[in-house]
């Protein structure tokens, strides 16, 4: 079995979508001093590797906690992402049509995570068309995952891929990071949230398990 974490570890210096607060993990209790350890978080729940929930932009969208736990976890494939493409457009996605016939999770690849921690990171990432996310939506899958900082440009304003991926009932992986040495392209994905009541999105232990 191979099992590689794609998630980001957090910290004080993790970094934040722009304008938002930075966390703060903060110690609570020490062994020297309370005879255990104990760990103050403060941070928003979109922070590091995370799920973004249809409610997370949708009045009425499903929050994290009713959504059944079988909704984080199914057969995945991951999309490598040319270092040239800035738009990935339906026509590259039609290339893996077969592969995608049986998963529940597309995960792209680009490559950008080597850039986290970096300003560049916040800006001219690879994001799918609008015209790439509905082929993708056309099939029965449960979620959509990046290693970017979100599923749309940052300077958008309407949110239309996030809008056309929650009005499906799917979920959102953003900021994952993938390692060097997972060369697999199919397996499963987990990514099972904190479920706090009316969770509009919540970071994750994000792992693949390669076939």
């Amino acid at each position: 079995m191979n099992l590689y974490d794609l998630s980001h570890p957090l910290n004080n210096e993790s970094p934040v979508y722009p304008g938002k607060e930075n966390p703060r993990f903060i110690s609570a209790a020490t062994i020297k001093k309370d005879g255990y350890r104990e760990t103050h978080l403060d941070f928003d729940s979109h922070l590091g590797t995370h799920i973004d929930a249809p409610a997370h932009m949708l009045e009425n969208g499903k929050t994290l906690d009713r959504m059944p736990v079988h909704a984080f976890s199914g057969s995945a494939f991951i999309i490598p992402v040319p270092d040239s493409m800035k738009v990935i457009d339906g026509q590259f996605i039609s290339g893996f049509s077969e592969q995608l016939k049986s998963a529940d999770f597309v995960l792209f690849r680009t490559g950008w995570s080597k850039y986290w921690g970096d300003e560049k990171y916040f800006s001219d990432f690879p994001t799918l068309t609008l015209a790439a996310v509905n082929r993708l939506l056309a099939l029965p899958i449960k979620g959509i995952g990046f290693d970017t900082i979100s599923a749309d440009p940052v300077e958008s304003k309407s949110w239309e891929n996030h809008f056309a991926i929650f009005n499906k009932g799917a979920i959102i992986i953003e900021n994952l990071v993938f390692p060097d040495k997972l060369t697999e392209s199919a397996g499963k994905f987990f990514c099972f949230p904190i479920p706090y009541e009316k969770a509009d999105g919540s970071p994750v232990r994000a792992v693949f398990e390669a076939l």
